[in-house]
C-alpha cells in the first residue's frame, strides 16, 4: 500500500517546521519529504537533509524536465519545489509522506493527491507574533523580514482552503492537535 501525504503549510515563522519535527519523532510510519530550492544554503543546513540545494539554472532545467510535483518562484529568482522522485521513493516504502511547504505549494500537492492527502494550515496567533518569531530567529535582514511579513499576510488569506486550521499559540497544544488529526486521517 502506498503511503498518504500529510501537508503542513504556513507562513514562515508559524512553527510548522517545529511541529513536523515533533511528528517525525513520535511516528515511525511517517517520513519527511525534503524540498528543493534555489536559495543559498544557511550555515546550519545540510544539502539533502534540510533541502536539495540547486542553482537557479539547475532548478529551471528540472522544471523543464517535469521533475517537480509542484514548484513556485517564491521570491524573484528564488524557487522552491517538491521532487516527484522524493515523494515516490517514500510512498513506495509504504510510509506516509510529510511536507513542510509554503501555502501555494501545499495547495498544489493537495490538488495532485486529492483524498490521499491531508492539508493542514498552521496559523500564527497574530501577524505581530509572527514578526516577533522571525526576528528572534536572527536569520533575517530587515529587508527579508519585511518581505516575509508581507508574504505572510497574503498567505493567511488561503487558510480556509486547507482541510484543517491549527492555531499555534501554544506549541504543545498545536503538536497534540496535529497528532490527533493525523491519527484519525491515517487510521491508527
Amino acid at each position: 500500500m502506498k503511503g498518504k501525504l500529510i501537508i503542513l503549510s504556513a507562513p514562515s515563522g508559524s512553527g510548522k517546521t517545529t511541529i513536523v519535527h515533533r511528528i517525525l519523532a513520535s511516528r515511525t510510519d511517517v517520513e519527511f519529504s525534503v524540498s528543493a530550492c534555489s536559495r543559498n544554503k544557511r550555515s546550519n543546513e545540510i544539502d539533502g537533509k534540510d533541502y536539495y540545494f540547486f542553482t537557479t539554472e539547475e532548478f529551471q532545467q528540472r522544471i523543464k524536465k517535469n521533475e517537480f510535483l509542484e514548484w513556485e518562484e517564491v521570491y524573484k529568482g528564488t524557487y522552491y519545489g517538491t521532487l516527484k522522485s522524493e515523494v515516490e521513493k517514500i510512498r513506495n516504502k509504504g510510509k506516509h509522506v510529510i511536507f513542510d511547504v509554503d501555502v501555494v505549494g501545499g495547495l498544489n500537492i493537495k490538488k495532485y493527491a486529492n483524498n490521499d492527502a491531508l492539508a493542514l494550515f498552521i496559523m500564527p496567533p497574530s501577524i505581530e507574533e509572527l514578526e516577533n518569531r522571525l526576528r528572534n530567529r536572527s536569520t533575517e535582514t530587515e529587508e527579508t523580514l519585511k518581505k516575509r511579513v508581507e508574504k505572510a499576510s497574503y498567505e493567511l488569506t488561503f487558510a480556509d482552503k486547507f482541510d484543517k486550521i491549527i492555531i499555534n499559540d501554544n506549541l504543545e497544544k498545536a503538536v497534540q492537535e496535529t497528532l490527533h488529526i493525523l491519527t484519525h486521517f491515517l487510521g491508527k
